[in-house]
């Protein structure tokens, strides 16, 4: 009952010190604070990106087969579908088409495809809210995109996709198997690429080994392959973002130590008071811990509001310039909240544990010198 008593005892008097000093540690709470929300709102931001890739691209074949002719992709001939096709462990083999289109009007790339099944005919398309947006279209207004000789193409817009898939569709447009080889002068009997679906996933490595064998000059490329490009962009993109914040980071540092660890003269005789009056030198530290414990807590727990706030009802909207980089047709869209514990632990060891630490050290010393040696002081 004693123990519980003087806890609670020397947490009030903690929390009325922070009080009668409100003008200093409001400073400090106040960088900290914005310190930990530009930090959590990169790994909000960087870990809902890294998932909604993730989710997508789960969908998408377990490997794709392309043919190369000096480092560069070249169209497949459709004869490698039957060779692929007869491969044990292979269950379907889809012939792509695919490309990207440039357009001078707007100064960026669309990604034309041809879908499985494109129910509106030739001369039709459907293209992304991302395009729509940026062309100033809707769905009937005509649209012409030129072809290599330079001729244009005239298209009527079928539809416009939905705006909850612009992440994956903001620059996408679809048309027809003959519109498409029309406009890129793509012979028949050729593709962009091969997707194949495997029965056993434990069988991929296999499976495009014998496809490097009985296709020279292919590469076959695998999901988890595809996977880990997007993981380590999204990573290079997060760590630009924590590089340019690193300034900020270190100036907090040295801030955060000259607040903690250097006492005041009315600290230092407050302290002097406190041995004076009975207090032991445990006390003290205790109360210097909670000091500190409070600050950081309250500063961390503000910050990663603000940052969740921020990424998932603004969609992080300080961080587009950089975010988006040179992109056009950036999508608008809301991110879904994806929490790793992990990394909210990281920034909470990194952020809160040594700034509570570093607020004992000056504590201890002052509290295990005589009290009229540090009042006097």
């Amino acid at each position: 009952m004693f123990t519980g008593h003087r806890e609670r005892n020397i947490l009030e008097f903690t929390l009325s010190s922070l009080l009668r000093r409100r003008g200093k540690h409001l400073a400090l709470v106040v960088i900290y604070t914005a310190l930990v929300f530009l930090l959590a709102s990169v790994m909000f931001f960087a870990g809902s990106i890294r998932e909604e890739a993730s989710i997508v691209l789960r969908s998408s074949p377990e490997i794709i087969l392309q043919k190369m002719i000096a480092g560069r992709q070249d169209l497949v001939p459709m004869r490698y579908a039957e060779v692929a096709e007869k491969i044990r462990g292979v269950q379907r083999v889809s012939p792509r088409l695919w490309g990207y289109y440039y357009s001078p009007a707007t100064k960026s790339n669309y990604t034309l495809m041809v879908p499985d099944n494109f129910s509106y005919g030739d001369g039709h398309i459907v293209i992304g809210n991302g395009i729509a947006r940026v062309m100033s279209a809707a769905k009937g207004d005509r649209i012409s995109l030129l072809s290599p000789e330079g001729d244009p193409l005239t298209f009527i817009i079928a539809e416009v996709m939905d705006s909850r898939s612009e992440l994956i569709s903001s620059d996408l447009m679809l048309v027809s198997e003959g519109d498409f080889r029309e406009l890129f002068d793509m012979p028949e009997g050729y593709v962009t690429d091969l997707a194949l679906s495997v029965k056993n996933e434990k069988e991929l490595s296999t499976i495009a080994r014998k496809l490097s064998e009985l296709l020279p000059g292919t590469r076959p490329v695998l999901r988890d392959e595809i996977l880990r490009t997007y993981d380590a962009v999204f990573n290079w993109r997060a760590g630009l973002m924590i590089t340019l914040l690193g300034a900020s980071v270190f100036a907090f540092a040295i801030f955060a130590w000259d607040r903690a660890s250097g006492l005041s003269a009315e600290e230092r005789r407050e302290i002097g008071i406190l041995k004076a009056v009975g207090w032991e030198t445990s006390d003290i530290i205790l109360m210097k811990f909670w000091e500190g414990a409070v600050i950081s807590l309250s500063s961390f727990l503000m910050g990663m509001v603000f940052a969740y706030l921020h990424v998932y009802f603004t969609s992080g909207a300080l961080f587009w310039p950089v975010l988006k980089g040179w992109s056009v047709l950036y999508p608008e869209f809301r991110l879904l909240p994806h929490v790793d514990l992990y990394s909210i632990f990281t920034l909470f060891f990194l952020t809160v544990v040594p700034y509570t630490l570093i607020t004992i050290i000056p504590s201890w010393r002052t509290a295990t010198m005589d009290p009229d040696e540090v009042m006097r002081a």
